[in-house]
């Protein structure tokens, strides 16, 4: 059975995703904005597990396992107001001396530091309210100044004082244009996070997301309540199996374990197709679908969640969710077929990873025609996370080098002795590319050493392959 989830949204960004996400799950398990079961019936068998992301009180009143957190108030107090007594108010925080971080990494960083013990405190509580207790989920942005900076903070603070629990973020990383000019500093400097405190990150960028809404929403006008949208369907497709349990994958350690073959190589690209009225507001109809269509579309970069420009990227590990009637011989069928496609690292083993995952009996569209649709999510590491990483690089020497906007840093505790914070942080994530590029090689496994320390599950050299499960059952 699957341990307690708690998700922290840090920014803007971070809690406009949770508005989305948690309206999905929501929906998925039946329950309404304020909280209340839709089926009060306590005599009625759930099939669903809610207690991963819900606490459920003796009045069959559900409440999310989440902190909200922000420098200013509009984004929580949006979501307080969206859901009306949903969330516990003990698990908000807005700074109360200032307005903001102003988009900048070291205003947020700074207010993070100075509040450490508060945010731990509350963690500590909400860990008090589990039987057992699994990880942290962390959705921000790295772009603006408090998703990026206080969450910078809380990642430090967090795998240090809970070493041993897992820590994935969803990570949102800007666009090509952007109105924030200090962004490329704000995300090299996240990246250092990301890459040091972060056992998995599943990453989002705005190029990708904005031109999928122009496909995806039959609206001319769409804005990032649609893109967190998408967020929202890849993160519910995600943990689908750890909230309506099989036999597999039923643990968020289990499902990354077969995603992360060594602690350095540990963002991972997301892909999703269709986007159907179960996942997205005015969805598509779509006609009925197998899985063997829909797990080959998601090796299509048009349906990919994250830009790149490396056209065969190295594969190193994949994993796909397919949601709805499955036949399994469709999914046999495409697993051949994508191994022969698909440009796997010499010492990576060919599997793919696949859950047959069960479509929530609550959502509506069961009784229209996309009951007869296939979802399909796919989570990948391999080289194309890359062009991500070159794109950020790229911006911040463009201005480092002429030291532009550095006045904007100089009041930051970690800018007092001058632009190391800078300097070390770039290396940081040119180490990241670095090893990521080497990965392609060969020899890339004579380098690693493979520790119980550095891995999750049991590592098993016939198949070099991390079991979570510890019974080198793969798929």
């Amino acid at each position: 059975m699957a341990g307690e989830i708690i998700t922290i949204q840090v920014g803007q960004c971070g809690n406009h995703i949770g508005k989305q996400f948690w309206s999905q799950l929501a929906e998925e398990h039946g329950i309404e904005r304020s909280g209340q079961n839709k089926q009060p019936d306590n005599d009625i068998q759930r099939e669903d597990f809610t207690t991963p992301f819900f606490k459920q009180n003796d009045e069959n009143r559900y409440t999310p396992r989440a902190l909200m957190l922000d420098m200013e108030p509009s984004a929580i107090t949006d979501l307080q107001n969206y859901f009306p007594g949903f969330f516990d108010t003990r698990n908000s925080w807005i700074v109360q001396d200032e307005m903001g971080a102003g988009n900048t990494w070291s205003k947020g960083y700074d207010c993070g530091t100075a509040n450490e013990d508060i945010f731990l405190n509350m963690i500590d509580k909400e860990i008090d309210a589990t039987e057992n207790f699994e990880g942290f989920q962390l959705l921000h942005s790295v772009a603006g100044g408090t998703g990026s900076g206080l969450g910078s903070s809380l990642l430090e603070a967090i795998s240090d004082r809970y070493p041993k629990k897992f820590l994935s973020t969803y990570s949102v990383f800007p666009g090509n244009e952007s109105e924030v000019v200090v962004q490329p500093y704000n995300t090299i400097l996240t990246l250092r996070r990301l890459a040091e405190n972060s056992d998995a990150t599943v990453v989002f960028d705005n190029n990708a997301l904005l031109n999928l809404t122009g496909k995806v929403f039959r609206d001319p006008k769409t804005d990032y309540d649609h893109t967190n949208q998408l967020i929202a369907a890849t993160m519910s497709s995600i943990t689908n199996s750890i909230r309506f349990p099989s036999y597999m994958f039923s643990s968020i350690p289990s499902i990354f374990s077969t995603l992360v073959p060594s602690p350095d190589l540990h963002f991972l690209m997301p892909s999703f197709t269709p986007f159907t009225s179960d996942y997205v507001s005015r969805g598509n109809t779509y006609k009925q679908n197998n899985a063997y269509d829909v797990l080959l579309d998601l090796l299509d970069s048009s349906n990919w969640l994250v830009s790149t420009k490396r056209e065969n990227p190295t594969y190193f590990n994949v994993f796909n969710t397919v949601i709805g009637d499955v036949d399994p011989n469709d999914i046999t069928r495409a697993m051949t077929k994508i191994q022969q496609r698909v440009n796997f690292a010499p010492w990576a083993s060919k599997m793919v990873h696949v859950n047959m995952g069960r479509r929530s009996p609550y959502l509506e569209s069961n009784s229209t025609t996309n009951k007869k649709c296939i979802n399909g999510m796919m989570l990948a590491n391999s080289t194309s996370i890359v062009s991500v990483m070159d794109r950020a690089c790229k911006t911040f020497d463009k201005i480092f080098s002429k030291r532009a906007f550095l006045r904007t840093f100089e009041d930051g505790n970690l800018f007092q002795n001058g632009q190391e914070e800078f300097i070390d942080s770039r290396e940081v994530v040119q180490n990241v590319i670095d090893d990521y590029l080497a990965a392609e090689e060969d020899t890339y496994l004579d380098e690693v050493l493979i520790a119980d320390e550095n891995m999750f599950g049991e590592y098993t050299t016939a198949t070099n392959q991390v079991d979570a499960e510890g019974d080198n059952n793969m798929i």
